[in-house]
């Protein structure tokens, strides 16, 4: 199934803050975020900065490219 990218980037960020046990509330407010910004972003439909990815990536210990990295068996649409 094809993706465009703000979906691939709000599925990472879900897998990640739930590998973390973290609700959407903890880590908006970690990342200095609104709680309805992560939920739209976790729905792709928001295109955050890279200054945004940037504090997402830091708060859940992973890369930025983690959180762009297309799932296995998807592709994107650009």
């Amino acid at each position: 199934m094809a993706m465009d990218l703000p979906k691939i980037l709000g599925r990472n960020v879900r897998a990640a803050r739930l590998q973390r046990g973290l609700s959407q509330e903890a880590l908006a407010l970690e990342a200095e975020m609104k709680r309805s910004y992560v939920s739209d972003l976790e729905r792709g439909t928001r295109n955050p900065s890279v200054k945004a990815i940037a504090r997402l990536a830091r708060v859940l210990g992973v890369s930025p490219r983690d959180l762009l990295e297309v799932p296995a068996g998807e592709t994107w649409t650009p």
